[in-house]
């Protein structure tokens, strides 16, 4: 019993950010719960249940998805996404064969720092939309101005309050409670809509949405799978600190590698978001010492039977945009600063030519809406920035313009 109340607990802590995404893209955050635990139990089998850890609908596709749903329609995203999850898969086979070192020369942090940059910075004018009541391309105002920075600044306020001033359980949910927060107040202002919650029986079958393949959705989407390959590494280590036990060589990266892309592609096959393994449930596992991985069994099996309960999704539905907005500030801002602190933690020198090179060109490709096409085919967004950033890491030689670099060092210590 203890350990089915502490896998409830597990999935409160990691509920806000896995439902924040389908709310974000327009999936049903019912399906993204049983995709959520589907593909936990898929992950657990692929690693012979030995790692503690919760995955759930990923970040680093929001602004791909949120492009992919409006360009091909949900069922072609799918398509798209489920490539990404083999592209896990492959990548496990490659870590099993060459090792972990071919990751980092193929994604070294110059690569990955300005790709992971380029996903929160490229989603800035949405989150500001949202914020003042407009819909995320800001075609259609929502909420009245006035009303929906209210609404968001409060949401805002209590998210950064919890994550800052926060201690112990209530440190690890500051989406909840910023949601919450939010949630309130529009309820404050009359905003909140309950006519879906009404409607909505208690027991119902999710609403599965089954994947289309568009060549177009799924080169446009393998690329993305860059920053949470890397993302999924680093939680590894984390999961390994916590519990003292080294997760990289057993079960083995390319296992947990591996379990990440099945359960993706799993999810991606009921139309739900892809899967990552979730940061919040590691820190809910050093907090709370839970390190056996049968808690996230009994996570995983609550979040499948949440899915079949039609009021809470219509609730969750009813959360007025300027919530969402005042969150997503905090949210796509953090995503940003995550690809800052990866070339700074690695010591990027951006006064390296070459180095200064891949990153510009890729920030600017990304943020800029920079798009290359032939025919009904085209790369644009993060699937382009991914390619150019890795293509220019492969053919740029590593001395580039190092001779001329040193000159001018010179030629300034003269001065």
């Amino acid at each position: 019993m203890m350990q089915v109340l502490q896998g409830a607990q597990m999935l409160f802590v990691a509920f806000g950010a896995l439902v924040l995404v389908p709310l974000l893209t327009g999936l049903d955050p019912n399906v993204a719960l049983f995709g959520a635990g589907a593909g936990t139990l898929l992950f657990q089998i692929v690693t012979k249940r030995s790692v503690p850890i919760f995955l759930a609908s990923s970040f680093a596709f929001i602004a791909p998805m949120m492009y992919g749903i409006q360009t091909w329609g949900v069922a072609s995203t799918m398509g798209g996404l489920m490539m990404a999850g083999v592209v896990y898969v492959i990548m496990g086979c490659i870590i099993k064969i060459r090792g972990v070192g071919f990751i980092h020369r193929l994604l070294p942090p110059v690569v990955v720092g300005p790709v992971i940059m380029v996903i929160g910075l490229g989603l800035a004018p949405a989150a500001v939309n949202m914020a003042v009541g407009k819909t995320g391309g800001g075609d259609v105002q929502l909420v009245a101005h006035d009303v929906a920075l209210w609404i968001s600044a409060i949401s805002l306020i209590v998210t950064i309050s919890l994550s800052v001033f926060a201690k112990g359980i209530l440190k690890l949910v500051p989406i909840v409670g910023g949601i919450t927060a939010g949630y309130i107040t529009s309820l404050g202002f009359g905003v909140v809509d309950f006519t879906p919650v009404i409607q909505a029986s208690w027991l119902a079958i999710p609403n599965f949405t089954f994947p289309e393949f568009n060549l177009n959705a799924v080169l446009f989407m393998i690329p993305v799978a860059i920053a949470p390959a890397v993302e999924h590494v680093g939680d590894m280590l984390a999961i390994s600190n916590v519990t003292g036990k080294d997760y990289l060589k057993k079960p083995g990266l390319h296992r947990t590698m591996a379990g990440d892309g099945i359960a993706t592609i799993a999810a991606s096959l009921m139309g739900a978001p892809p899967n990552t393994t979730y940061s919040e449930v590691t820190g809910a596992v050093m907090l709370t010492k839970a390190f056996n991985p049968v808690i996230m069994t009994w996570a995983a099996v609550t979040a499948i039977v949440l899915a079949f309960v039609g009021k809470l999704g219509a609730i969750l539905q009813t959360i007025p945009v300027p919530v969402m907005g005042g969150i997503m500030i905090l949210l796509f801002g953090s995503i940003a600063t995550v690809g800052l602190n990866t070339l700074i933690t690695h010591q990027v020198n951006l006064h390296k030519p070459r180095n200064l090179v891949i990153v510009a060109v890729t920030l600017v490709f990304g943020i800029g809406g920079m798009a290359f096409g032939i025919g009904e085919f085209s790369l644009q967004g993060i699937s382009l920035c991914g390619i150019v950033a890795i293509l220019l890491n492969l053919i740029l030689p590593h001395d580039l313009g190092e001779n001329t670099a040193s000159m001018q060092v010179e030629d300034t210590e003269h001065l």
